[in-house]
């Protein structure tokens, strides 16, 4: 069956077929590893993940980058401010290799909590320093890179069209509008490939401009051409890497080998927190720990994830996550209620279901639709073991452990809580609704939330 793909280069749907036989090839964009990664980060992680997981389901096979920046990536776009690493190193009083050791190994135990497949190659920024450096000898061999006193610059003026991801129009940008002016570039948005290191930097190392230390958007165009090849086929990131870092691995690479690197860019969109932004300032940049602190599971969040289609926002709240929750434990019940039925489904019907959830699929990773599919088949009246067998299957690309044992998720509550509810109780039963809100205020104040339903009062932990 034929597979399409939202291609941000060229702003439309693309029948996509690999370049060459039936291999794949992919790069995507890594973590910077001077912090947690954030259930935002983790969004787009989740969208690499289903994406390697239905090309799999079509029968392709897999060569994957993914880069781990633990060098380069400063703290402005513009060339300005420190490294992260560095930055991150002195605010943690230990070396920038100890913050990229520990903060690499919460990333992908973050992995291993969602069901992420590992790309087949993870390769670390310091670990292609010399790579790094030769290609930006290209570039300064090929004419699209200069020197000056502080750093080697992109020269963006030499390349035939610049803003292919984004459409930026630099005849029409104003000189700082997007990046700080340095009287030494050519141009207000020529960007640094290699920076001179001041002498109390810590991460430097010899080259033929001195001591440096690279930018950030050499490490992917290096790496990716490294294990890849001059081009690719898919290219991956978060929509943020669009107007700059990919901008930048576009011009670098094509300065280099003449050629865009990825037929194919994919990025996802954001993750909204209660409708707005996620930022540390606002307490709301939470993380996968934060999910399992709060008693859920993370492959809730998966779940949460495939409520949307990938190229639009989220918006997570703990109530959305919650009913996730309850969706993943029906899923299971689904699964074990046809897992130990008796009954017999038509091969027909079985390949029905299997041609609508790879359709939604394929069709720009509609997970929406095949999650729809997935319901159909849970909640058909004859209970099969056809039937769980194709759920195992379609798990392949979910990874949601649906044949996972339902456990008695009921919350064992205090006898204060008990208490509170029992009152709670007899204020409604009497009407007392003033009651009624002040006890539910307070039960919230110790940590415990309350619905009232249909079936009575449920109680969930904050």
């Amino acid at each position: 069956m034929d597979i399409y793909f939202y291609n941000t280069l060229t702003k439309q749907k693309e029948l996509f077929k690999p370049i060459e036989g039936n291999t794949v090839r992919l790069y995507s964009c890594g973590p910077t590893v001077y912090k947690d990664a954030t259930i935002g980060n983790m969004k787009s992680f989740i969208f690499m993940d289903t994406l390697r997981r239905l090309l799999k389901y079509n029968g392709y096979n897999l060569k994957h980058a993914m880069n781990i920046t633990d060098v380069g990536h400063l703290v402005s776009d513009g060339d300005e401010g420190e490294d992260k690493m560095v930055k991150a190193a002195k605010e943690e009083k230990k070396t920038p290799l100890e913050i990229a050791a520990y903060y690499t190994e919460k990333f992908l135990m973050d992995f291993d909590r969602l069901n992420i497949d590992r790309p087949e190659i993870i390769c670390k920024a310091t670990e292609h320093i010399e790579d790094m450096q030769k290609f930006v000898e290209k570039l300064l061999e090929n004419g699209y890179a200069y020197e000056t006193s502080t750093a080697i610059y992109f020269d963006v003026s030499k390349l035939d069209k610049y803003g292919l991801l984004s459409g930026i129009d630099l005849r029409n940008q104003k000189a700082g509008a997007r990046v700080e002016i340095d009287e030494e570039k050519r141009n207000p948005y020529d960007f640094a490939l290699w920076i001179k290191a001041p002498k109390e930097h810590i991460m430097k190392w010899e080259s033929p401009w001195g001591l440096c230390y690279p930018g950030w958007h050499i490490e992917c165009s290096t790496m990716s051409n490294k294990y890849l090849g001059e081009e690719f086929d898919i290219h991956t990131g978060g929509v943020d890497l669009i107007p700059t870092h990919h901008e930048n691995e576009i011009a670098q690479s094509k300065g280099c080998t003449g050629k865009i690197p990825a037929r194919f860019w994919m990025h996802c969109e954001f993750l909204l927190i209660d409708g707005g932004k996620m930022s540390k300032s606002l307490g709301n940049a939470y993380l996968v720990e934060d999910i399992i602190n709060k008693g859920y599971e993370p492959l809730a969040y998966k779940i949460l994830c495939f409520s949307s289609h990938y190229r639009n926002k989220l918006n997570f709240t703990w109530d959305a996550l919650s009913s996730s929750q309850k969706t993943l434990e029906k899923l299971r019940e689904g699964y074990s209620k046809h897992n130990e039925g008796n009954e017999t489904v038509s091969e027909e019907i079985i390949n029905e279901y299997r041609s609508k959830f790879i359709a939604a699929l394929n069709d720009d990773l509609n997970m929406p639709i095949a999650m729809s599919v997935v319901w159909e088949v849970v909640k058909n009246p004859i209970k099969s073991k056809e039937l769980a067998n194709l759920l195992l299957e379609f798990d392949k690309v979910l990874a949601i452990n649906i044949d996972k044992p339902v456990e008695n998720t009921e919350i064992e509550l205090p006898e204060e809580i008990k208490n509170l509810i029992e009152q709670r109780k007899t204020a409604r039963e009497n009407k007392d609704w003033a009651l009624s809100d002040k006890i539910r205020d307070e039960l919230k104040e110790k940590g415990y939330i309350v619905k009232d339903t249909k079936n009575g009062m449920e109680i969930e932990r904050v």
